[in-house]
């Protein structure tokens, strides 16, 4: 009985989550279809809300934040202008619930940390865009109904609702073309048992570092789960377990300039891991078909740098791992 009771609540709290319930936003006004990206927003004539006040709230609620950053800073300096007042990407996580998830899906690293955009549209808005509960699902692989999934969209609603208490979800209507693929890249290699993995690993991404840097990726943030997130749960199952978050201006810039809600996806999240006992290395991150199919991206100045960036790291990855 017990079991069913949770199963009950954790589908109720899901078709809420999906529906933008009354309790963190008004009801759209039309029937749309699922939607992978949301993005809430504010008025902000008072200019009171901020990316550190948005920074602040999210971190008080759970979600702490390793990174917020000012992008037109290097817009203005690389390109000379810039498409709005305020533009950042940022970054965030719960530890805890990504400890769960991960534990049941390493595929869900594709999304640690998570990821969202900030910005100031020309009518003095505020708005940040995140991927809703059906957008991780479906791009890691993780069911739609896992109760850590749905704490951690339920999560999100919460911080968003608490960094802009008058905001409201607005009604998006992208038309997502593929509702059930993930277009996540998922890449295997064979390990030697005999290398020193500490050894192994330190090479594998210093070289991989090393072959991106002079293209003109940057990794904003690094992390290493093991001891970060699963050393304090006493977990150790894995040889290691890192993250890169990985982002390049050339793509970032042209795409936000329609679809500043692309910050959902970016900086794109890239995981590799081990597990003990075994010989292989499994890496991956998501592909930018996500970009486009579920932002209905259609302009060739926003699709042609994002197929770019993925095709130099796919045929990186691949020399390294042959």
């Amino acid at each position: 009985m017990k079991k069913i009771y949770t199963l009950i609540m954790v589908v109720l709290a899901t078709l809420s989550i999906n529906g933008c319930n009354g309790t963190y936003a008004s009801t759209p006004s039309k029937p749309v279809q699922i939607q992978d990206v949301q993005v809430f927003t504010t008025h902000n004539t008072n200019k009171k809300v901020t990316p550190k006040t948005i920074e602040a709230a999210f971190d008080a609620i759970g979600l702490s934040v390793p990174g917020n950053n000012d992008m037109n800073k290097p817009f203005k300096t690389r390109f000379g202008k810039v498409h709005y007042k305020i533009y950042n990407l940022a970054m965030y996580i719960n530890s805890e619930l990504t400890y769960k998830i991960i534990r049941k899906y390493p595929k869900f690293g594709a999304l640690t940390p998570l990821t969202m955009s900030i910005w100031e549209d020309k009518d003095g808005n505020m708005n940040i865009a995140t991927l809703t509960l059906n957008g991780m699902s479906r791009a890691t692989g993780v069911p739609k109904y896992d109760p850590d999934l749905v704490k951690y969209a339920a999560l999100i609603q919460t911080g968003l609702k608490k960094a802009m208490p008058d905001g409201h979800f607005k009604d998006l209507n992208h038309t997502v073309k593929f509702p059930k693929k993930s277009f996540a890249i998922d890449l295997v290699m064979e390990v030697d048992p005999e290398v020193s993995m500490e050894d192994f690993i330190e090479d594998f991404e210093a070289e991989f570092e090393g072959e991106l840097e002079p293209l003109g990726f940057l990794f904003p943030n690094y992390t290493n789960l093991q001891e970060e997130i699963f050393d304090d749960y006493d977990f150790h199952a894995y040889d290691f377990f890192h993250t890169y978050s990985i982002c390049k201006f050339d793509v970032i810039y042209p795409v936000s300039k329609l679809h500043p809600e692309a910050g959902a996806w970016a900086p794109c999240s890239f995981y590799l891991y081990k597990k003990k006992n075994e010989t292989k290395m499994y890496m991956g991150f998501l592909g930018v078909e996500n970009w486009i199919n579920t932002l209905d991206i259609q302009d060739e100045e926003s699709i042609r740098p994002l197929k770019e960036a993925q095709g130099m790291i796919v045929k990186i990855l691949k020399e390294m791992t042959e």
